[in-house]
């Protein structure tokens, strides 16, 4: 099918901001993207128009959910006050960026699996997951592991997918999800505080990671995590002061915007 996006949709940017580890663009310039299950390919063709390898129904069930599209990208960004140089100069660096709805098992695992591990790491250990427990899917991918899946797994077989210590916290939340005492499912509707505990309490799972799966799973755009990255931008470019607890429900979106900031400007962070 063909569809028509009217708003910011930038699909390297969307891919390479940090907030998801299998989508991916391929050689023949489509970009693909699994996710719970699916997997979408999609090819831009100029002046807003994209195809896409799915039913219209599908597309409107699934992926405008998932690629945020109710939400107006453009006009969040203009809404950023003059009295905010850096946070305009940085969501004018990530235009075309858009938050996505992803499926929350796979996002907390991925999260998890995210400390202390750069981008191109995190990518490489969620797809030796995949591989090693995921189901077949069409075209040589496979599916992200069931959490009944993980939860059976030997310690030694999770940390050859180069979990290292990760692979504990990765067989306790799989435990928790398969044996019902984490319903991720429930929490789509949990308020934020409660959201927030349900997270927390998994081994592993820390405040950044919590925020990450909150915002990148769940929606909760007022979710904004904070990293080194991002501490970096606060105390050099924003005067010390968390610019994101001014901004309500879409502190998260404006994050993502200096994260992809970050992202490209690392040496001069460095310095």
């Amino acid at each position: 099918m063909r569809i028509t996006i009217h708003d910011d949709f930038d699909l390297d940017k969307i891919i390479g901001c940090g907030q998801c580890f299998r989508p991916r663009r391929l050689a023949d310039g489509t970009y693909l993207f699994p996710s719970a299950g699916r997997a979408l390919r999609l090819r831009s063709l100029g002046a807003g128009e994209y195809e896409a390898d799915c039913r219209t129904d599908e597309w409107d069930a699934v992926w405008a959910r998932y690629f945020d599209l109710s939400r107006d990208y453009a006009a969040l960004r203009a809404a950023i006050p003059p009295d905010e140089p850096f946070l305009r100069e940085a969501a004018a660096c990530g235009a075309g960026l858009r938050v996505l709805r992803q499926d929350p098992w796979e996002t907390l695992v991925s999260f998890i699996l995210s400390q202390r591990k750069s981008i191109p790491a995190i990518r490489g250990c969620v797809e030796q997951l995949c591989r090693a427990f995921g189901e077949p899917l069409e075209g040589g991918l496979f599916a992200f592991p069931a959490p009944e899946r993980l939860a059976q797994a030997a310690p030694e077989a999770l940390r050859a997918c180069s979990l290292g210590y990760r692979a504990d916290y990765v067989r306790d939340a799989a435990e928790r999800v398969s044996l019902g005492a984490l319903d991720l499912a429930a929490l789509e509707t949990a308020g934020d505080e409660t959201l927030m505990a349900a997270l927390l309490s998994v081994r592993g799972v820390g405040v950044k990671v919590a925020n990450c799966t909150a915002l990148f799973a769940y929606g909760r755009a007022s979710c904004a995590p904070v990293d080194v990255w991002i501490r970096r931008i606060i105390d050099r470019r924003c005067g010390g002061e968390n610019p994101f607890c001014r901004f309500g429900g879409c502190a998260g979106i404006l994050q993502q915007y200096c994260f992809y900031y970050a992202l490209q400007e690392k040496q001069a962070l460095r310095d």
